[in-house]
């Protein structure tokens, strides 16, 4: 293409950079004032390249960036799947909590870096993640995963907007799938005594009351310790919570210390090995398996902080679950007297036979148990926090008093855990029977 010649004698208007072609290089340059530096000096940006089309384009663009005050931020040019491997793993685990960052790592590595990480992060557009959350779902992926994935990009994408990196957050106009929340029914009263009584003839029986009567989560149970307990007052606080976190590699090459244990083939069908959707083959990089390292540390059952400022309260104990903690703490005696010099002391108030804290999965599989012997529908643990919040409703306890109890930040937070029970309607039923077919 031949090249365009500026008439003779003139030159740009001040302000508005410079344009030219060299000889010297046989590229387009484009220079643009944009602004000013930390130091001081200007930041005058170049650019150059071998087509003039292209060379004007992004000359335009430093000139319209000037003017609309969105001039990219110097550095280096980021794709997608650079950017977020780089914020999961450095920025969001300075504010965010464990768990939560384990759900980011899941979304970005398993779906996010290979449903659109070859992007450029300044050129995506939210068709690209709406392609990839109608691809989800056509694998069959429930919503609400397609929306955690959602969530977790608006939120590294809102972190590059703030830092300058983008200057809009595409994925915040782009249109994540509907969740139907789930319907949950909490256990009736009569299904309450039956899973007590069953809970009570099994040693830590007295933690499954607890969920059921104060809403304690499944964490904040097994993390009592009896220090926590006002025998004075009759009072349990909750300020600590108990929590599996996955081992880290404490050795130099991560992916050779797991060698042995890499899966390299699929599971033959049908598989025996499996009790949930078997796993897929390990990338060549993997750099797993870190609970085998001989230098393993920060993993296992680790003690934190509870969820929020809100979670962190005082129950005063009625006196009936006030004697059943009292009577588990001379139980406890017994079998630590029983274990000798095998009892680890933690000074936790549920323990295994050997003082050591109970594991959450562990935990799980004997609320199943209790279910079975109670003749009980099958339910998730977190129901009997529904349960207990319920139970308040029906009790017409005051809904700040429910909250501080329960250990919610918002309001919103009380409407989605108090249900309307089977008795809550037949009461509703009598009193409408009541109000219009008055007894004669």
């Amino acid at each position: 293409m031949a090249r365009s010649k500026r008439p003779e004698g003139t030159r740009n208007p001040n302000g508005e950079g410079s344009f030219y072609y060299s000889e010297y290089d046989g590229y387009w340059h484009a220079k643009v004032t944009v602004g000013v530096l930390d130091n001081g000096k200007p930041d005058r940006r170049h650019v150059k390249r071998r087509d003039e089309t292209e060379a004007r384009e992004e000359y335009r663009a430093l000139l319209n960036e000037r003017d609309n005050g969105t001039v990219r931020k110097k550095g280096r040019k980021w794709k997608v799947d650079a950017w977020l491997i780089h914020w999961v793993e450095n920025i969001a685990p300075l504010t965010a909590r464990y768990k939560t960052v384990v759900g980011y790592k899941t979304a970005v590595y398993k779906h996010l870096v290979p449903g659109v990480g070859a992007h450029w992060l300044r050129q995506i557009e939210p068709d690209h993640f709406e392609k990839l959350y109608a691809k989800m779902l056509e694998a069959k992926l429930k919503p609400a995963t397609v929306h955690q994935v959602h969530r977790t990009a608006r939120t590294a994408f809102g972190e590059a907007e703030r830092r300058g990196i983008v200057f809009r957050n595409v994925v915040r106009l782009a249109r994540a799938p509907r969740v139907e929340e789930e319907e949950i029914e909490p256990l009736e009263l009569e299904d309450v005594q039956n899973v007590i009584t069953a809970a009570l003839k099994r040693p830590n029986g007295v933690r499954y009351v607890i969920a059921l009567a104060l809403g304690a989560r499944q964490g904040e149970s097994l993390g009592f310790k009896w220090t926590a307990l006002d025998k004075k007052r009759k009072t349990l606080r909750v300020r600590k919570a108990i929590q599996r976190q996955k081992w880290k590699h404490g050795c130099d090459d991560f992916n050779a210390c797991g060698a042995k244990y890499h899966k390299t083939k699929p599971c033959k069908e049908p598989c025996a090995k499996h009790t949930r959707p078997c796993p897929p083959p390990c990338p060549p990089d993997c750099v797993e398996h870190a609970r085998m390292c001989p230098q393993r540390h920060g993993g296992g059952l680790v003690e934190v902080d509870v969820k929020s400022r809100a979670g962190r309260r005082t129950w005063t104990l009625p006196d009936e679950l006030f004697g059943l903690i009292e009577r588990h703490e001379e139980q406890q005696q017994r079998a630590r007297e029983h274990a000798g010099s095998e009892w680890q002391e933690g000074g936790w108030m549920f323990t295994q036979p050997t003082g050591n804290p109970i594991d959450p999965r562990a935990d799980y599989g004997t609320w199943c148990e209790l279910l079975a012997e109670a003749k009980v529908r099958p339910a998730r643990l977190h129901d009997a926090r529904h349960t207990a919040a319920t139970v308040l409703l029906l009790l017409g306890v005051d809904p700040r008093v429910v909250m501080q109890m329960m250990g919610w930040s918002t309001e919103s937070m009380r409407k989605r855990y108090q249900h309307v029970t089977e008795e809550l309607r037949q009461d509703v039923a009598g009193q409408l029977n009541g109000y219009f077919w008055k007894a004669a």
